[in-house]
């Protein structure tokens, strides 16, 4: 008779024959008790695959579902029309040097989901049942910090709608890349909240921790919970200036990658205005505008927002791109990119009337150098200036 490869560890021949002759009645028993472990084990195995089954349940799709069935507008978890600060599905990263107000963000961030406010920053945030909130970076601090952007009167739907872990987590979330997605469906979340970064896993600046890292947001975001992470920067750019790029953001590239969006907040320590950019949007980037934080409030607001209906009437030959990029971008020789969002702008604002084509021109070198100025009765009207009253 063959044996079971798992019953690998069942007595030898001698060890049987030794049990049978000396006590056959032990000997029943301890067959017995290995044939129920075993299948304790057997069944252990079905669980865990049925678990597996039910995590990648719908990962499967057809090519023409996979393709043709994309909704025509990324559905946002916090955005307006296709300007998306973070996209359903999607992890958000927001990262800044310390004392930015990345905490203070994520506070009116965290009453909208609860429906609490209905925007943030003039974009609307999509509410949710339930937030599991991983306090780990200096937990007491974090408290302290939300309790500006919550009062008593707030109590009823925190205790309802928001649940906090204090401290590290339980396990390296990089080590066992299953553990955020046990948290999580523990405390049945529909969004998580990973404060900061750097506490969920040791040494995130090396490529298998960051894709192990990767492996669990991606994981979690399977499931249909969404992400949102604070972390920081490196405390210099990659050419020794303002850090204000995606590989600015500290640790493994697949930090960043496995991202649907990363916001930088710059500025230094307790300034109460800093500058927001979308290093990496989710379709037209947002901003780049500076944030106004009332730290005693806990609330912040668009500052500074570019009107360029304005620039157009104010400009008697017409507004450019270029000038356009240039206002938006604080910039006295805008980058092709630059320029390149100028116009998706302006093209927005002829397509709603807010700016009529003054001269369709282009120069020596075939670049369109077109002016535009306000449409009629739409003066002062700038989209900039709409989107986030």
């Amino acid at each position: 008779m063959s044996i079971h490869p798992e019953l690998t560890y069942l007595p030898t021949n001698n060890e049987a024959d030794s049990k049978s002759l000396n006590d056959p009645e032990a000997y029943t028993k301890y067959v017995a008790q290995l044939a129920n472990e075993y299948r304790a084990r057997r069944d252990a195995k079905a669980l865990l695959a049925a678990a597996d089954t039910q995590d990648t349940a719908g990962s499967i799709a057809d090519g023409a579902a996979f393709i043709l069935d994309q909704p025509d507008k990324v559905p946002a978890r916090w955005g307006n029309y296709d300007e998306v600060l973070w996209g359903k599905g999607e992890a958000l990263m927001i990262v800044g040097p310390p004392g930015v107000g990345k905490t203070t963000v994520m506070g009116q961030l965290l009453r909208a989901l609860i429906g609490l406010d209905r925007a943030v920053l003039g974009y609307h945030v999509e509410p949710v049942q339930r937030v599991l909130y991983l306090a780990m970076d200096r937990p007491k601090q974090i408290g302290r910090a939300l309790s500006r952007n919550f009062k008593e009167h707030d109590r009823a739907a925190l205790a309802e709608h928001v649940v906090f872990h204090q401290g590290p987590p339980p396990e390296d979330l990089a080590a066992n890349t299953d553990a955020l997605l046990n948290m999580a469906r523990e405390h049945h979340a529909d969004v998580v909240v990973v404060d900061s970064l750097k506490d969920a896993a040791i040494g995130l600046s090396e490529d298998a921790v960051g894709a192990g890292y990767n492996r669990a947001r991606q994981k979690v975001l399977a499931a249909g919970i969404d992400i949102v992470e604070l972390h920081h920067q490196k405390k210099a750019g990659s050419n020794g200036g303002k850090p204000n790029t995606l590989a600015d953001v500290y640790g493994s590239t697949w930090l960043t990658s496995g991202a649907g969006s990363v916001v930088l907040l710059w500025g230094d320590a307790g300034d109460p205005v800093v500058r927001l950019s979308h290093l990496m949007p989710v379709m037209e980037p947002v901003g780049p505008f500076d944030i106004i934080h009332d730290h005693t409030a806990g609330r912040s607001t668009v500052d500074g927002v570019v009107d360029l209906v304005a620039l157009a009437s104010e400009t008697p030959q017409g507004m450019t791109v270029g000038m356009a990029a240039e206002r938006l971008f604080e910039a006295d020789k805008p980058t092709k990119n630059q320029r390149q969002k100028a116009r998706r702008e302006i093209e927005k604002l002829v397509e709603s009337g807010h700016l009529v084509v003054a001269a369709a021109m282009k120069n020596n070198r075939g670049q369109d150098v077109s002016t535009y100025r306000p449409g009629k009765g739409h003066v002062r009207q700038g989209l900039f200036a709409v989107t986030h009253e």
